[in-house]
């Protein structure tokens, strides 16, 4: 029986002891595994892959095609762009007795456009904004536009996400100019 407190669509796979925040919607095609917890108002598109131990902000969109494996955690406001893949491991192999999940955090509000590639262990700063097919490599500072293979910083933005078009040699620009 759908919960009438968030929606699931019926060709949705949602694990039982899955924790989801009122409003959230699960969309078709999408498997949501153990212990993950999904904020309120979240939207989870279709043919996702949420898995053990995910954990996600409020307000959070994950569009189409995206798997966000273990040891990946979203803060509030996240969006993650159509077919984004994060990594969650170094040395991948088929078989590997000494496997360890790497983790990832992407803090509140960070943007990541269509087909970037988060690599594991990075965090991406708050409002940051990864440009579509980046490859993250590293550590991305709060407010910083990131874009190419492997991204650099090309600019900083906004809350809002427009442009500063600051000088990236100069210093990170004032709070007052980013809100």
């Amino acid at each position: 029986m759908q919960d009438p407190r968030f929606f699931v669509h019926e060709t949705a796979e949602v694990h039982d002891d899955a924790v989801i925040g009122a409003g959230t919607k699960i969309w078709n095609w999408t498997k949501v595994r153990e212990n993950v917890t999904i904020g309120s108002n979240c939207i989870i598109g279709q043919c996702g892959y949420i898995d053990t131990g995910v954990v996600m902000g409020d307000e959070c969109k994950v569009q189409n095609g995206v798997s966000v494996y273990q040891g990946v955690r979203l803060g509030h406001q996240v969006f993650v762009g159509p077919n984004v893949t994060f990594t969650n491991d170094l040395f991948p192999r088929a078989h590997s007795a000494d496997w360890q999940v790497v983790g990832t955090r992407i803090e509140d509000g960070a943007s990541i456009g269509a087909n970037a590639t988060i690599i594991c262990g990075v965090n991406l700063g708050a409002h940051c904004m990864v440009a579509a097919a980046a490859v993250v490599t590293r550590d991305v500072p709060a407010h910083a536009l990131v874009m190419g293979q492997p991204a650099r910083i090309v600019d900083y933005v906004t809350v809002a996400g427009k442009r500063l078009h600051h000088d990236v040699d100069g210093p990170l620009p004032g709070a007052a100019q980013l809100a």
